[in-house]
């Protein structure tokens, strides 16, 4: 098998690129999938891995979103970012925090309103690109998703703010 090429995050556009993108993207919550789609967008963007949009729709009955009153953040390329807890119907476990969306996207971002960006770190689920388990984005700001195929150096970890 082939190895995958390498994708310089130096190299990724800004303003920000949004596509869809044929990834296989899964997220697993102990032996619970929360979702597997093929379906999804991401976002790239100079100097961060990859974010990927998934359909609110993918997330499997098993879990229940619960929209976070008067929790939000402001992306200059996207607008504003509405926040989700997820909640896992098996143990009762809930989550705030990790997961946003954009409800009302910037026109450049409009094919993603309404789809779930999930983070990777200080969770209790693990996300998957075509079945390679990611690495969080350093940091607790950004939400992006290191996979192998990733090189550069990747803003978010301590020192990167300003650049």
């Amino acid at each position: 098998m082939a190895a995958k090429a390498k994708l310089n995050v130096h190299n990724f556009p800004r303003p920000p690129l949004l596509e869809l993108t044929a990834r296989r993207l899964v997220i697993k919550w102990g032996n619970e999938t929360v979702t597997d789609t093929t379906a999804a967008y991401w976002a790239l963007e100079t100097t961060h891995p990859p974010t990927y949009y998934i359909p609110r729709d993918s997330i499997t009955s098993s879990f229940k979103l619960t929209k976070i009153p008067n929790k939000a953040s402001l992306c200059e390329w996207k607008g504003k970012a509405t926040y989700w807890s997820l909640t896992n119907k098996a143990t009762g476990e809930q989550i705030d925090n990790k997961i946003w969306s954009y409800e009302a996207p910037t026109p450049a971002f409009k094919d993603i309103k309404g789809y779930l960006s999930f983070y990777a770190s200080g969770v209790p689920w693990d996300c998957y690109v075509d079945d390679e388990k990611v690495a969080p984005q350093e940091g607790d700001f950004y939400g992006g998703w290191v996979t192998s195929e990733l090189e550069g150096r990747m803003k978010g970890g301590p020192g990167t703010w300003g650049w």
